[in-house]
């Protein structure tokens, strides 16, 4: 009887899982390129800056806040990485004045800049105690707003072969292992050893349990706080930087609703909106649950409008079903 209890709580906490896995396995059934070395080549370059994302947010669910900034910090950051790395006879440069400047400066300057807006952030919400979703909603229309008078409302293209490169080539010419592989998995690494064998990972997860009881243990929570979301915003900023490599081009229109996708991707493995709980593991599982549904739904030859609606039902549902795991506790 336990074992069958224990397996109906498994199916059911992994309910979205195991419906992508099968809708996997019937559309691999269904598309012989559906494993394809381009094809997972291409999965595995979506997944890389995502899962960036997707730990920068995390790390603000935890705590029990959330940052609906995300996207557009992503895509400021990708505007002002492509402004630094146009070509300097590119006739439509945004920064005319600007001398060559090597990636690794751009990506730097870049990060520096979203780390200020990712402190910003936490200062408002730790000191002026304006909940997380308010504030990073209003944060969200000064980055758009601060990105369409940046970049004149216009696409950014001309980028540097060096920049481009980042992002399109493959290690030792396998197609299954994209360069976008690298900065993922380094990231990953880093968050794991940062969640489990820090400090900064315990305060995390105290606050995320118990604010008022972490304080009282002698946890600074407002400066653990505005650490977690400078980090989140540096790590929006070099998702940013690989995306706007990886597409060739910049606008505004770049990360929208990208937020929502990190969100939801983190509650499906398993990070629980309601604080304490979340693992860098299942971060990665989420995104990849998120990711190989878009793919599915695009080799069965689904109106592109079906996936915006099969992305909203799974937000939905995975947010529900974390409600349900955190009422069944209490």
């Amino acid at each position: 009887m336990g074992k069958t209890l224990n397996a109906k709580k498994l199916i059911s906490d992994n309910a979205i899982i195991l419906l992508i896995i099968l809708l996997a396995i019937f559309t691999w059934a269904n598309s012989k390129n559906f494993l394809s070395a381009d094809n997972v080549g291409n999965l595995i370059s979506n997944v890389g800056p995502r899962f960036i994302i997707a730990c920068g947010v995390s790390g603000c669910l935890i705590t029990k806040g959330t940052d609906l900034s995300a996207g557009r910090q992503v895509g400021l950051a990708a505007c002002l990485a492509a402004m630094m790395q146009q070509t300097l006879d590119y006739s439509a440069r945004v920064l005319p004045w600007m001398p060559d400047m090597p990636w690794v400066a751009a990506l730097l300057i870049t990060v520096i800049l979203m780390a200020c807006i990712g402190a910003v952030n936490g200062c408002v919400i730790s000191f002026l105690k304006v909940p997380p979703f308010i504030a990073t909603l209003g944060m969200q229309t000064l980055v758009y707003g601060a990105c369409q008078i940046i970049t004149g409302n216009q696409p950014i293209g001309g980028f540097k072969q060096s920049y481009r490169d980042l992002a399109s080539g493959n290690f030792l010419g396998n197609r299954f292992l994209p360069y976008l592989l690298l900065p993922a998995l380094l990231v990953g690494i880093f968050m794991w050893f940062l969640y489990n064998k820090t400090r900064h990972g315990k305060y995390m997860y105290a606050i995320g349990g118990n604010e008022n009881a972490a304080q009282v243990a002698g946890v600074n929570v407002s400066a653990a706080l505005i650490r977690i979301y400078i980090l989140a915003s540096v790590l929006y900023g070099t998702a940013g930087f690989l995306i706007g490599s990886k597409a060739g081009g910049a606008s505004t229109a770049t990360g929208t609703g990208y937020e929502l996708e990190a969100i939801a991707a983190c509650t499906i493995g398993g990070v629980s909106a309601n604080g304490g709980v979340g693992k860098v593991g299942g971060i990665l599982i989420g995104v990849l649950v998120f990711e190989v549904l878009k793919i599915c739904l695009q080799f069965l030859r689904f109106d592109p409008a079906y996936t915006y609606i099969a992305q909203g039902l799974v937000i939905i549902v995975a947010v529900a079903l974390d409600l349900r795991k955190y009422l069944t506790k209490k």
